[in-house]
């Protein structure tokens, strides 16, 4: 079987009907291809439902800070609204998609995270939020690769006890990826990749460049996550990593099919 490809979906994405079926489309053209499993978030989302139910909104240097009644939220706009209702549209758009969480047969096997050293140098825990353990590739991912089935995968999972975590979608992708030994994966959002300080898209980042933007503060908090994300998929051999810009259906096609000219996508190497 050839190596999937790994399509992460910031959930700011996935919020207009119109904008949902066109990402359908190009799922499916690309599922058709080749295996394919998608991961996607749901921030925005979980911000009105937190709004709505009275709790606050916690964060430190963009990371959401989950205490017990933020995590139910979390767990069911992500597992449940968000994922059941993009689910249905792909399978609408004839896409053979299987809705999952990270804790669906330990897909994404999690630890509770270490606390975080904010950039005060404050020392602060992230409360219910896992970061990946995993060691051996997604049996259930490969299965269903194989058999056709497109595993869309919202960025929720549990330990080995049972204990449900909050994880942070572009990890969770690249965890994925490197399991899955991909050959791409893709982290989409409404950005046309990585921007200099002037807003244009960098076509490339390495370590280097990546270190420098993360440290002099240029990078913001949200792309700092998904830098060290795409940094630990190159890393593990993930030979096509890009942070690519998921509003237009043509963008989001040239990331997934690996051209290799300029477009609203940065190559993470």
């Amino acid at each position: 079987m050839a190596r999937p490809t790994v399509l992460k979906l910031g959930g700011e994405l996935l919020e207009e009907p119109g904008r949902v079926a066109a990402i359908a489309k190009v799922i499916r053209q690309t599922a058709a291809r080749g295996p394919l499993v998608v991961v996607h978030g749901g921030g925005r989302e979980i911000d009105r439902a937190l709004f709505a139910a009275g709790i606050a909104k916690q964060q430190i240097d963009g990371l959401r800070i989950t205490d017990d009644a933020t995590l139910q939220v979390v767990v069911s706009v992500l597992g449940g609204t968000i994922n059941t209702q993009f689910v249905a549209a792909l399978n609408a758009a004839k896409v053979k998609a299987v809705g999952l969480t990270g804790a669906d047969a330990s897909v994404v096997p999690v630890k509770k995270a270490a606390p975080h050293t904010a950039s005060s140098g404050a020392t602060v825990s992230l409360g219910q939020v896992g970061e990946p353990a995993g060691r051996t590739a997604p049996a259930l991912l490969l299965h269903l690769t194989k058999a056709g089935y497109v595993p869309v995968i919202a960025s929720v999972s549990a330990s080995a006890a049972g204990e449900l975590f909050n994880v942070n979608a572009d990890t969770l992708a690249a965890d994925v990826a490197s399991r899955l030994g991909a050959a791409r994966l893709v982290i989409a959002g409404a950005t046309p990749g990585v921007l200099d300080t002037a807003g244009a898209t960098i076509p490339t980042v390495d370590r280097a460049l990546a270190r420098r933007m993360m440290a002099s503060g240029e990078a913001s908090a949200g792309m700092v996550a998904k830098l060290k994300a795409c940094q630990k998929a190159v890393k593990a051999g993930v030979a096509d990593v890009r942070i690519a810009d998921g509003r237009t259906p043509s963008g989001l096609t040239g990331a997934l099919a690996g051209t290799t000219e300029p477009g609203p996508w940065t190559r993470v190497k």
